[in-house]
């Protein structure tokens, strides 16, 4: 029993010290995108989803035991009850992007490590989960010409208003789960969600080297609980399939921030039109203390499976980011709503004469209605989901199972229409899963 428990606590104190790790990665991250929306409230929204959820559109609310491979759902922290094994879930994710609007068009590709998670059977009906996981990303540079003019005077100066951003926030959660009689299950998660946001808006003179440049720089450094929740309920239309109903969601919470705002006032080189320091600091506010209203958010899904074949669902939401505010102040936003569909199917989880029978198919259609509303245009964004899970070999002892999860998101984000910007997307995402009995118990030490 002691080298059990020895055992046991090595592990944990190596899962504990990757946390730490990415955790401080992802707080230390600058930009992992380029999008022009992310300029508004908290940058585009993250799906708080794995790999393998991702390839499904985004399907969480009513997904609980889709195969025998335990998965861990944090989206709807109910789903907890049904992990059977420890479950270590670590992945990586690419954006490859094209901006086009009036005929022109600018590529970019970025990369991070995207998510840590950890969940571990309790009882046979609960389990504890916690992770690490990107909540919202905020990356940015463009700039809008002008022409300055004043009463009276017929000279005019043209200008270049310049405007960036970079950052995002990051959700660290720890969950419990558990089911109630042989239909019901409850979960909750205890959420911290932290990171920096830094946006600039800068005025420079475009013909005219020895007029004073001006910028506006705003960095909100972001610390603070929030609340997560959710319910399933499942119903056996035989011995191996099953009707699940879930819903899911978030607590409108209070995040603390500190505020640090400079204006200052700079020159360009006449010669290579680089950037000199600062002139002049004309005003600072350092470490003010602020705070962040995060709205209500509600999920609703289904899904239909049979036990290690085959999976199909929907999910339905919506969040009340109208009443999202940065230090009381409303920022303007616009309610969101959105859906999801998609399943998967593994012809044949035992088969020994063909792995790709073992082989996790699944495909997906997500649709969201953005925060985001400029020129009277919602920015709308979709895409079509697809992905794998690929079964690694197990351990000799088969107490231990390994699968590799890669999804591809063909997306779409905002429209040329009203002489706005379109998004067109590429999302990559890969995620290894492991599956281990770590606390079991054996009959000699």
């Amino acid at each position: 029993m002691k080298s059990l428990l020895l055992n046991m606590f090595k592990k944990i104190n190596y899962i504990a010290a990757v946390l730490v790790l990415l955790g401080g990665n992802a707080a230390l991250a600058q930009v992992t995108t380029q999008s022009p929306y992310s300029r508004y409230g908290v940058g585009n929204l993250k799906s708080l989803n794995l790999p393998q959820f991702k390839a499904m559109g985004g399907i969480s609310s009513g997904v609980w035991k889709p195969d025998g491979y335990s998965y861990i759902n944090m989206q709807n922290p109910a789903s907890y009850a049904g992990i059977q094994y420890t479950s270590i879930d670590i992945g990586a994710s690419g954006s490859i992007s094209n901006l086009r609007r009036n005929g022109a068009s600018e590529s970019s590709f970025n990369a991070t490590l995207s998510h840590v998670a950890l969940a571990f059977p309790v009882t046979p009906r609960s389990a504890l989960s916690f992770g690490v996981l990107p909540y919202s990303e905020l990356g940015y540079q463009f700039s809008n010409s002008a022409t300055l003019s004043s009463p009276g005077n017929s000279a005019s100066q043209a200008v270049n208003y310049i405007y960036g951003g970079e950052g995002g926030l990051t959700k660290a959660y720890f969950g419990y789960g558990r089911q109630f009689g042989d239909h019901f299950r409850l979960g909750a998660n205890v959420d911290y969600i932290f990171g920096n946001m830094l946006q600039t808006r800068s005025t420079e003179f475009v013909d005219q080297t020895n007029v004073l440049n001006s910028r506006f720089q705003t960095k909100n450094s972001v610390g603070g609980i929030g609340f997560s929740y959710g319910a399933q309920y499942h119903i056996d239309l035989d011995a191996k399939t099953s009707l699940n109903f879930g819903y899911s969601g978030s607590s409108s919470s209070n995040i603390n921030s500190r505020r640090t705002f400079v204006v200052t006032q700079y020159l360009k080189d006449a010669t290579t039109g680089n950037e000199n320091g600062a002139l002049d600091t004309l005003q600072i506010t350092q470490d003010a203390k602020s705070s962040l209203k995060l709205p209500l958010v509600h999920n609703f899904g289904f899904t239909v499976e049979k036990f290690g074949r085959w999976m199909i669902g929907a999910d339905y939401r919506m969040g009340k980011w109208a009443n999202f505010m940065i230090d009381g102040q409303n920022q303007g936003l616009q309610n969101t709503y959105g859906m999801s569909v998609g399943g998967q199917i593994t012809p044949d989880a035992g088969s020994i004469s063909s792995y790709f029978n073992r082989v996790d198919y699944r495909l997906g259609f997500t649709y969201d209605k953005t925060y985001v509303r400029i020129n009277d245009q919602d920015i709308k964004q979709m895409a079509v989901t697809f992905g794998f899970g690929f079964p690694l070999a197990s351990t000799p002892s088969r107490l231990a199972f390994y699968k590799i999860n890669f999804t591809t998101e063909l997306g779409k984000r905002g429209t040329m229409t009203n002489n706005l910007l379109q998004e067109n997307y590429i999302n990559l995402h890969l995620g290894f899963t492991m599956n281990d009995k770590w606390f079991r118990r054996f009959r000699f030490d």
